[in-house]
C-alpha cells in the first residue's frame, strides 16, 4: 500500500504502509483518481484543519487528500449493496481516525461511497467528492433554492463556484456569477444569466440591481456577511464556504443567523446526487490536468496558486 505522506518541515514522500483489511461496516478501494483540493495543502500548511488532523486524525505519518474514486476489492461483513469489483467515488474523513487519499488504496466505511454508473468517466468522479459535495449543500440543503429563484455566487469560476452556477441552473433558478474578467465567458457558458466583472466595481453593489437573492453563495471568502444577507430576499440564505478565519466565522454565530458555514462532508447521498447532475449531462466538470501520484508536490502548488479554472486529478 503506497501512500503519499508528509512530516513537518520535509517535502512529500512516496512510502509502503500495510494494506489494512476493512472491519464490517468499511470497504477496501483500490484507487485510480484523486482529486486535489485547497483542503489538502490547507491541512499541510497552517490553520485549524491541520491541527484538528494532528489531534484526532490518525497517527502519522499523515497522508493527504479527501477525493478519491476507484474499484471495491474488499468488502466488510456488514456492508450492503456494494461488492467486490463496483466503481465508487467517495472521500476520507480524518475524524474517523481514515488516512487520505492520495494514495493506491483506501478503507472508508459505506456511508462514504456511491455507485458510478458503468460508463462514468474516472477521472471526473475522482474530482467531485469535496467540491461537489461543497457545491450541492451550498445550493440545496443549506441554500434551499427552489425553481425561478436566484443565486449570486461570489467565486463563480473556481472549483466550487462552477458546480454551485450549474446546480443552481439545474435545479431551475437563475444565477448571477461573480468571477475576473478572463473567466466572463466560461461563467456564462456554465449557465450564468448574469455574469458580473469583480475588477469594474464593488461587485456586490454591482449585483443589489439583480437581486433579491434567495442564496448569496461566497466562494471566496472575504466578502461582508452583513453586506452579503442585504442582497437576500425573504427567508434567504447566505452561505460561505467554511472558514479558517475568525472574522469570517462570526457571521454565522451572530443574528439573524442567515449565514451558514459549509463544509463539504462526502456521503453517500450528496454523492449520489452529484453523480446523478453529472451523468445527466446537467453538470460538466472541467477537468485542467491530470498527473500521477508521484507528482502530489507539484499538483500542491499549482492548487495553492489559485489560479486553475479547472479541477487538478492525481492519478495513481
Amino acid at each position: 500500500m503506497a501512500q503519499t505522506s508528509w512530516a513537518q518541515g520535509e517535502p512529500l514522500v512516496l512510502v509502503e504502509l500495510p494494506t489494512p483489511e476493512p472491519r464490517r461496516d468499511e470497504l477496501r478501494v483500490r484507487v485510480q483518481a484523486i482529486g486535489v483540493n485547497p483542503v489538502d495543502w490547507k491541512m499541510r500548511t497552517r490553520g485549524p484543519l491541520r491541527l484538528a488532523a494532528r489531534l484526532i486524525g490518525p497517527p502519522p505519518p499523515v497522508v493527504f487528500g479527501v477525493d478519491f474514486a476507484g474499484v471495491v476489492e474488499a468488502v466488510g461483513a456488514d456492508v450492503t449493496g456494494i461488492g467486490v469489483g463496483d466503481r465508487v467515488v467517495g472521500g476520507t474523513d480524518f475524524s474517523r481516525k481514515q488516512r487520505g487519499s492520495y494514495a493506491d488504496t483506501v478503507v472508508v466505511r459505506a456511508d462514504q461511497v456511491a455507485l458510478l454508473p458503468a460508463d462514468f468517466d474516472i477521472v471526473v468522479a475522482g474530482a467531485l467528492p469535496v467540491a461537489g459535495v461543497t457545491a450541492f449543500m451550498c445550493v440545496s440543503e443549506v441554500g434551499r433554492l427552489q425553481a425561478g429563484q436566484r443565486a449570486l455566487v461570489l467565486g463563480a469560476s473556481g472549483g466550487v463556484g462552477q458546480l454551485a452556477v450549474q446546480l443552481a441552473r439545474a435545479r431551475g433558478g437563475s444565477v448571477v456569477g461573480v468571477c475576473s474578467t478572463g473567466n466572463v465567458a466560461l461563467v456564462r457558458s456554465l449557465g450564468a444569466e448574469v455574469v458580473i466583472d469583480y475588477t469594474q466595481g464593488d461587485p456586490l453593489a454591482q449585483a443589489r440591481a439583480h437581486g433579491p437573492f434567495q442564496v448569496v453563495i461566497d466562494c471566496v471568502g472575504g466578502y461582508g456577511g452583513a453586506a452579503c444577507r442585504a442582497l437576500l430576499g425573504r427567508g434567504g440564505r447566505h452561505v460561505m464556504i467554511a472558514s479558517e478565519t475568525v472574522g469570517e466565522t462570526l457571521h454565522v454565530l451572530v443574528p439573524p443567523f442567515s449565514s451558514k458555514s459549509v463544509l463539504g462532508r462526502p456521503t453517500t447521498a450528496r454523492l449520489q446526487a452529484v453523480v446523478a447532475a453529472v451523468a445527466s449531462g446537467a453538470v460538466t466538470v472541467r477537468i485542467a490536468e491530470t498527473m500521477p501520484l508521484a507528482q502530489a508536490e507539484r499538483a500542491l502548488e499549482l492548487s495553492r496558486g489559485g489560479r486553475m479554472t479547472g479541477k487538478l486529478v492525481l492519478l495513481t
